[in-house]
């Protein structure tokens, strides 16, 4: 993206542990995964590790076809590796959310996650924020799955349910400032709302012009973002009225 968030100045009353924990179980899953050169306990040879990165993603990554029911189990994308012989395909909408298919799809993800993640869990408390995560990040797979054309194709990665925190953010905190790294160069301070505006704004542009574009080279699960990004949203505005019914913080419930 053109724009890389750094910090936002809303000081947070209590420590992160919410935010915090997600980033650490994020990197430690791709450290032990066969993509990451620590995991020396996968094979070394090349198609070795290729055959492992393949079934890796295929068992632990969501699959559309597989999650509207179409298939028992997804063809393995290289027949040469032998594929899977079972997976818990309710669990894998779960897992999915903390694979990455490489160290700059983990950076990109931790860096929006350690910016805004902090600052919604203080807004709204530790439990629902973790329920917040993992809600949208269901909510994004099935998005992309209804609305994919590569229903084989395996979805990884943090990124619907981090665009669930940037949609629950554009509500419960939309007046902050953003200490945002323009075209990698410029840093400014920016309104929240205009950082996490700017992101769905280019999210659903990327979304309607290559997501379902055959033949755009696009791997991107642009859908996911969109849908995460909504439910998010759906889900802030949600909390806000039980707010404002009941008269209490949210940072005091948890």
């Amino acid at each position: 993206m053109a724009a890389l968030p750094l910090n936002d100045d809303y000081p947070v009353r209590r420590a992160p542990v919410v935010a915090f924990t997600l980033i650490a179980v994020n990197v430690l899953v791709y450290l032990a995964s066969p993509l990451a050169t620590t995991a020396v306990w996968y094979p070394s040879d090349v198609v070795g590790r290729y055959c492992a990165i393949d079934d890796y993603i295929m068992l632990w990554g969501a699959v559309p076809d597989e999650m509207l029911g179409r298939v028992a189990l997804a063809p393995p994308p290289t027949p040469e590796c032998g594929g899977l012989d079972g997976k818990a395909v309710w669990l894998s909408v779960f897992t999915a959310m903390f694979l990455h298919g490489g160290a700059a799809h983990l950076l990109g993800n931790m860096v929006y996650l350690f910016v805004f993640g902090p600052v919604v869990e203080d807004r709204i408390g530790r439990i629902r924020f973790l329920a917040l995560y993992l809600l949208t990040g269901v909510a994004a797979a099935y998005g992309y799955a209804l609305t994919s054309t590569e229903g084989t194709a395996p979805m990884v990665g943090a990124s619907g349910a981090i665009s669930g925190v940037l949609g629950a953010y554009l509500v419960v905190q939309f007046r902050s400032r953003v200490t945002t790294l323009v075209f990698g160069l410029v840093p400014l301070r920016l309104p929240g709302w205009a950082v996490v505006g700017s992101y769905f704004a280019f999210q659903y542009l990327l979304y309607v012009t290559t997501s379902n574009t055959p033949g755009s080279g696009s791997n991107v699960a642009y859908a996911a973002h969109v849908y995460g990004f909504v439910a998010g949203v759906a889900v802030g505005l949600v909390v806000y009225r039980l707010r404002w019914r009941s008269g209490t913080r949210l940072s005091d419930v948890y």
